[in-house]
């Protein structure tokens, strides 16, 4: 085995790392989002039912962003972003009875 060879093989090693690195980060990050919209989502809803003040909402925010990491730590980027596409429908589901509702 050459140097050549080597030089190829450390070449393909570093392109498949890189490679490996990008998708975990974009979907680390993607869950990241996506759980802090849940977390906002809800910690607001719980803001309007109970009234509670920043530092609850923060807590909150902070407590449903994490299990939702911890839950999801298993799942690729097609599957959050098909929570992200069902998680939209049933926002604008939403939307649209409070628009609605008489």
């Amino acid at each position: 085995m050459g140097i050549t060879q080597s030089f190829q093989n450390m070449g393909q090693s570093m392109k498949e790392t890189a490679k490996t690195t990008s998708i975990s980060l974009v979907g680390f990050s993607l869950r990241l989002v996506s759980g802090f919209f849940l977390g906002l989502t809800l910690s607001l809803i719980g803001q309007q039912l109970v009234g509670y003040q920043t530092v609850s909402l923060l807590f909150i925010l902070a407590i449903v962003t994490s299990v939702f990491m911890k839950l999801t730590s298993s799942w690729t980027i097609s599957k959050t972003l098909i929570f992200d596409l069902v998680f939209i429908l049933i926002g604008q589901i939403l939307k649209m009875y409070i628009y609605l509702a008489p």
